[in-house]
């Protein structure tokens, strides 16, 4: 083979393995800034779970004022977007994200039920949301867009979503006491505690969906649509 030919090929096959270990260094420091803010998150949750079994007494003001871990969680679902984009949604990395992710939304959806029971005044308005990865949901993405849109625009609104397929015992539970059909269509989402709601639906339909947007505070800076 020609000398020049060789170089140029030795060449070639560095700047390949160079890129190929700048971004596998980079998914690996990615994947290790989601797992530290999931682990915080758990924290959080767990030091607000205990307050509430030890004092029985929350102070509901600071809560209403300050939803707990809403920033946090939205972050955290914005990132792990990220990694399974670079990553594929198959990879057993991001598969074992999603899975502590939907934990950890499951449990925040268990706390801010019981504490609404007890701050009166609290009234959270979520949205429990349904999607798929697997090629059988083709206005997800879109849907996804959606409620972006909404969960930025209404900072107080609680975005929580699901992998329908994942392979979580707890989702499974959640799918079957929230009555979800996958046979009607995903994606799907619940509203508080109304009845599943199926398919793609604008912003102007959410809108009309969730009256109770109407008592929650906008950003002051909403997203584009």
């Amino acid at each position: 083979m020609n000398a020049k030919y060789l170089y140029a090929l030795v060449i070639t096959a560095a700047i390949f393995a160079t890129a190929f270990y700048v971004a596998n260094r980079f998914n690996q420091s990615r994947i290790a800034d989601i797992r530290a803010t999931q682990e915080a998150i758990s924290i959080d949750i767990l030091s607000l779970e205990t307050q509430f079994e030890l004092l029985g007494n929350l102070d509901c003001q600071a809560i209403t004022d300050n939803p707990v871990l809403s920033d946090e969680l939205n972050s955290l679902a914005s990132r792990l977007s990220v990694a399974e984009q670079n990553l594929g949604t198959n990879n057993a990395e991001v598969v074992s994200l999603k899975k502590q992710y939907s934990l950890l939304e499951i449990k925040d959806y268990i706390l801010m039920r019981e504490i609404s029971q007890k701050c009166t005044k609290l009234k959270p308005v979520y949205i429990l949301y349904f999607y798929s990865n697997s090629g059988d949901c083709a206005d997800c993405n879109k849907m996804g867009d959606v409620l972006t849109y909404l969960r930025a625009t209404y900072p107080g609104l609680r975005v929580y979503s699901f992998d329908y397929h994942l392979g979580l015992s707890a989702l499974r539970t959640l799918v079957t006491l929230r009555k979800i059909d996958a046979n009607k269509g995903l994606p799907a989402f619940v509203v508080n505690n109304k009845a599943p709601v199926y398919g793609f639906k604008t912003l102007q339909e959410m809108q009309k969906l969730i009256p109770e947007l109407k008592t929650l505070a906008t950003s002051t800076t909403p997203a584009a649509q």
